[in-house]
C-alpha cells in the first residue's frame, strides 16, 4: 500500500475524535476559557484548519487553500483572545471552513506518492522544520498535532460539564 492514503486514513481517525468532542458544545461553549489567553473551542478549530492548511497544503504542495484573512484569527504561540477581545467569525462558518480544509487535505493526502512524502519540508523561514524533515513528517505532524489539541478539547467538554467520551 502506498504511504498516502495510509497517511491520509490517520488524518480521516483523528479528526472524527475531534468531531466527536465537539458535536455537543453550543452556543457560549464555543468561546469558554477557563482563564484568560487559554484556548477556546472556537479558536482551536480555526486553529485546526489553519494549521492543516499549512502542514499540509502550503508546505507540501507549495498552495493555500484558505483566505489569509481567516488564518488571522487563529494565529500560533501567545495567548489566545477572548470573544469580548476579538471578533471571531461564527462558530457555524469556522466548523464549515475547517471541514472543507480537512476534505480538502484528505484527497491532496490520498493522491501524495511515495517519493513526494520523502522530499524535504521546509519552514516559513526557509529551513529544516524543527518537528519534521520531510513532507510524510509534516503529514505525520498535521494529525500528531490535532490529537493535541482534542486533548484540549476533551478537557474544555469536562469543564463546560460534559460527560467523558470514549
Amino acid at each position: 500500500m502506498a504511504l498516502g492514503p495510509l497517511l491520509a486514513e490517520q488524518l480521516r481517525g483523528t479528526r472524527d475524535w475531534t468531531l466527536k468532542l465537539l458535536a455537543d458544545i453550543a452556543d457560549d461553549g464555543w468561546y469558554f476559557q477557563p482563564a484568560p489567553g487559554l484556548a477556546h473551542p472556537l479558536w482551536l478549530c480555526g486553529h485546526l484548519a489553519a494549521s492543516q492548511n499549512t502542514l499540509v497544503h502550503v508546505r507540501c504542495l507549495g498552495r493555500s487553500v484558505l483566505g489569509d484573512d481567516f488564518a488571522t484569527h487563529f494565529p500560533i504561540a501567545g495567548p489566545v483572545k477572548s470573544a469580548a477581545e476579538h471578533v471571531y467569525p461564527l462558530p457555524a462558518e469556522v466548523r464549515e471552513i475547517m471541514d472543507e480544509v480537512h476534505t480538502k487535505t484528505f484527497r491532496a493526502v490520498c493522491e501524495m506518492s511515495d517519493a513526494l512524502l520523502s522530499e524535504p519540508a521546509f519552514a516559513k523561514d526557509g529551513a529544516l522544520h524543527p518537528h519534521y524533515r520531510d513532507k510524510r513528517g509534516a503529514v505525520t505532524h498535521c494529525f500528531r498535532h490535532e490529537a493535541f489539541h482534542a486533548g484540549q478539547l476533551a478537557l474544555l467538554r469536562r469543564l463546560l460539564g460534559k460527560p467523558f467520551l470514549r
